[in-house]
């Protein structure tokens, strides 16, 4: 064959486009705004391609999972409390579309500030160049007091710092506190610890086997409540990159281990801004392989997480 040599198109065989599979069709485009402005109205219009699709796929398994008394467990990112979502997900844990809530020291650290100062996310360049970043005198000691009594008591994390917030006063905003309502509501809340991680971890206060001991606790905590899971369950991985896809991974494969397998027929589903290695691999793959779907859908928290809590709500209130 020469360099010059050209395919001849006019061997080329051509099927009709009745016979060709595809993947988008008319009847799934999006619709304008129309008269009806409600909320489902609103996703309705949405296409029913791609993330759209498996948004509502999400939606669905979660009202699926609440009818059916499945668990729903939340892992929470410190970024999704510092954007103003603790109304919503607390709103979510009060429909039941929330049964366990695990955290990573970050959002713990947030939720307590907020719940006691009304205010947190500090500068950070600003306080490293003086060596003040972290340095929170309240915040440092408030947070390992509640720790160590923790750990004389027998209780997790979460539920130590729920049971401190709830004897402290004044609180600036004891509403918006996750662990707090969590604890109101008897919803299970962990607080998952990565010793060093944390601004409390600098503070004269820490006590390192009082972080382990009651994190330790809260690892247990989280592992039993995997079981729920089976057949039907949700987990979402919303803002946490790292701490949370390992923690939920290690914490799954002792469920499986104590209960034979189970739990297995489960949606994952990873919410965060970008995409990343061990959310997609231990939250959306891995854990599903056995049964069960997972998905990632990509988009800022303070968008995403509010459509995805109203649209649960409007799945709840008609679930047809």
């Amino acid at each position: 064959m020469g360099a010059r040599t050209e395919a001849d198109l006019a061997r080329i065989r051509t099927i009709p486009v009745a016979q060709r599979p595809n993947k988008v069709s008319a009847r799934e485009f999006a619709h304008p705004p129309g008269s009806e402005r409600s909320f489902r109205s609103f996703l309705d219009a949405l296409p029913d391609v791609l993330a759209a699709r498996d948004f509502r796929s999400v939606v669905e398994a979660i009202a699926r999972a609440v009818c059916g008394n499945r668990a729903i467990v939340a892992m929470v990112g410190g970024h999704v409390v510092k954007t103003g979502l603790s109304p919503v997900i607390i709103d979510l844990m009060k429909r039941r579309a929330i049964t366990h809530l695990a955290m990573n020291g970050s959002a713990a650290i947030h939720d307590y500030e907020i719940a006691r100062f009304g205010a947190t996310s500090e500068d950070v360049a600003a306080g490293l160049r003086d060596g003040t970043f972290g340095m929170a005198e309240e915040t440092g000691r408030g947070f390992n007091e509640a720790i160590v009594r923790g750990m004389h008591e027998g209780m997790g994390m979460g539920e130590a710092i729920a049971v401190a917030l709830e004897g402290a006063a004044p609180l600036a905003y004891p509403e918006l506190s996750l662990l707090l309502a969590a604890h109101r509501l008897g919803v299970g809340a962990t607080v998952h610890a990565a010793l060093g991680a944390e601004i409390v971890h600098q503070h004269p206060a820490a006590n390192g086997a009082a972080i382990g001991d009651t994190s330790h606790r809260d690892f247990r905590r989280l592992a039993a409540a995997l079981p729920a899971l089976n057949g039907g369950g949700v987990v979402l991985n919303i803002g946490s990159a790292v701490i949370m896809p390992e923690v939920f991974l290690k914490a799954l494969t002792i469920a499986r281990n104590l209960e034979n397998g189970v739990p297995r027929d489960f949606t994952t589903c990873d919410l965060d801004m970008t995409r990343h290695y061990r959310p997609r691999m231990n939250v959306v793959k891995r854990p599903v392989l056995a049964g069960g779907v997972g998905y990632e859908i990509t988009g800022h928290h303070e968008i995403m997480i509010p459509l995805l809590a109203w649209a649960v709500a409007d799945a709840l209130a008609d679930p047809a």
